[in-house]
């Protein structure tokens, strides 16, 4: 139990550290100034960074706490998926596997930052929001596709995909049985999840752009 919680501090603090770094090396300051200069005057600008820098530490707070409520779900719908199985299971055991699993989505910022450092130098705010590495939305593009498709397009990319295999191949390794039954197990109890919050969100989308 008390890995488990020291690996959830590991994967918060690196969050966070990932986050402001990305944050400094695509100057969010300025692309922000930027943004929203033809909205607002200079003094309404400053106000509005000026308050925002100010309250910047909710931000650390809601990262783990956004991570502790994802997390746990998750957990809790594979535990379900237990359920089904016969398979019983610690709910302690699961979230570990969850816990592990999401350092992989770790890399989508790292290699946003490579990206934007040495590739695409030129950007804007909208890029940046945009933009995720290795998915379907940069095969498309997605100032041609509508607002509430491009989260789906984003959803569909290689990290999802290799978290979705090391979750069946970590669940294979702690039932005793082979990857495959993992595999299926995910794939009864999270995908369907996944495509759930992924319909949900698009339908937000539509109802307000």
């Amino acid at each position: 139990m008390k890995s488990t919680f020291f690996r959830f501090l590991v994967l918060s603090i690196a969050s966070i550290l990932i986050a402001e770094i990305f944050k400094k090396v695509i100057h969010f300051d300025d692309l922000l100034y930027s943004s929203i200069s033809e909205q607002l005057t200079s003094k309404q600008i400053k106000n509005f960074i000026g308050f925002q820098k100010k309250w910047q530490w909710i931000g650390y707070v809601l990262i783990p706490i956004i991570l502790l409520i994802k997390t746990t779900i998750i957990a809790t719908i594979l535990y379900i998926g237990f359920f089904f199985f016969d398979k019983d299971l610690r709910f302690t055991n699961l979230w570990n596997i969850v816990l592990k699993a999401e350092f992989i989505f770790l890399l989508v910022p790292i290699f946003k930052i490579i990206w934007f450092y040495f590739f695409q130098t030129n950007y804007n705010l909208q890029d940046i929001q945009n933009f995720y590495p290795l998915s379907a939305l940069n095969i498309v593009g997605y100032k041609d596709l509508e607002t509430w498709f491009v989260y789906p397009f984003q959803t569909l990319n290689l990290f999802e995909l290799v978290y979705i295999i090391y979750l069946g191949y970590q669940i294979g390794q702690l039932t005793s049985t082979n990857t495959d039954r993992g595999l299926k197990l995910v794939a009864y109890s999270y995908v369907p999840a996944l495509l759930l919050w992924v319909v949900t969100i698009m339908f937000f989308t539509l109802n307000y752009s």
